[in-house]
Order: C-alpha cells, then structure tokens, then sequence
C-alpha cells in the first residue's frame, strides 16, 4: 500500500525525530536514570498509548480531508514538505551555534507513575500536532487509502520510538552526557539537516510528478 522508498524515508524521519532528546525522551531518559528502566520503559510505553490517540485523530482527520478536498489535502502534503525542508535548515543553522547556551541540563521530571505520565507527556506535547499535520501528508497517497496508510505509518514510528527509546533507557546518563557535548551536537544536527533537506526535496519531485 506504501512503497518501500516512501516508508524508508519515513522511518529516517521518525527515526532522526526521536534520536534528538525532545520533551519525551529526555522524560524516558530521567525515568531510567533516576527509577531504574523498568520506570522507564513505563514511560515509554505510555508516550505510545499518548501518541495513539493522536495517530486516531490523523487518521480520522486526514482521511475526511483527503476524500472530501483532495486538492487540500495535496497542497497541505507540499507545506508538510516545505516544513520538513525548514527543519532541515534550522538544524544546519543550529550546528554553528552548538556551543552557545551551553551548560547544566534542566531537571527531569521523575515521576511515581511513569506509565500514566508518558501518556500525559505525548498528548501534552505540542510538537505531537506538528508532527501529525505536517510531517504525516507528505508520506500518505490520497488516491489510496488514507486511514491503512497511516496505521502503517504508525506502526513504523512505533518500532522507531520502541528501539530508539530502548537506547536511551539502556544507555541512560551516559547517553545523556554524550547528546549535551556541543561536538556530538554539530554532528547530529548537520547530518539530520541534511537528510531533512534532501528527502524533502525527493518527496516535492514526486509531489509535482503527480497531477494535483
């Protein structure tokens, strides 16, 4: 239903997505560091019973919008890609100031109720409606359906989220201290710009490849 390019540039933007120490993962991280990973994984898995509320509403929504104005729903996956080609951007601008504001992380939330936390984490988490009404369109073939395509989607940022998150629990303050080092910094957000820029620019040829 979706062709293996397009889940294999899903997955490098999902992926490139959790790798970067978000709200959500720097939440997984302090569960682990502070609670031990059992808390952690917790955390983990309620952030993707949080995240599968949003994925209902994308897959409800967008497929409302798909059927009803294709038209929309097409210019919509062209903003998504201009979006994802300035994330891109602004990483590579980020590289060359990794050194500026650095210092002691803020605290981490440590929670008794890591499970039900990760849940409110997810829903609560601005950047999830982003992720969903932006990044998700470019990814998805209104001509076909929409709510499978997004199931699909869903479940290859699951497995994403799953071993990325496993990483981060396992490794734990060692990770943590590596990701704040301004060197790694510059490295992670000009190779994560660059792929952003790129695939942006595959999935805005295909885009304009196909009749609107």
């Amino acid at each position: 239903m979706i062709g293996t390019e397009t889940l294999l540039a899903f997955l490098i933007v999902t992926a490139t997505t959790s790798i970067v120490p978000g709200p959500s993962m720097m939440f997984v991280m302090g569960q682990a560091i502070w609670r031990g990973p059992r808390s952690g994984w917790a955390a983990l898995m309620g952030m993707q019973v949080g995240y599968f509320v949003w994925w209902a509403f994308a897959a409800l929504g967008l497929g409302a919008l798909a059927s009803a104005y294709p038209l929309a729903f097409r210019l919509l996956a062209i903003a998504g890609v201009a979006y994802l080609a300035w994330l891109g951007i602004k990483a590579i601008r980020h590289s060359f100031h990794a050194d500026e504001g650095e210092g002691e992380a803020p605290p981490r939330k440590v929670s008794n109720h890591a499970f039900r936390d990760g849940i409110a984490v997810a829903i609560g988490n601005p950047k999830s409606l982003v992720y969903m009404v932006a990044i998700i369109p470019p990814f998805v073939d209104p001509a076909r359906s929409v709510p499978m395509q997004i199931v699909v989607l869903a479940v290859v940022a699951l497995v994403a989220d799953l071993v990325i998150g496993w990483l981060y629990i396992a490794a734990g303050k060692r990770l943590a201290r590596l990701m704040e080092r301004a060197a790694t910094r510059v490295w992670i957000d000009r190779s994560i710009g660059i792929v952003f820029v790129l695939i942006a620019i595959a999935i805005l040829v295909d885009l304009m490849g196909t009749q609107i």
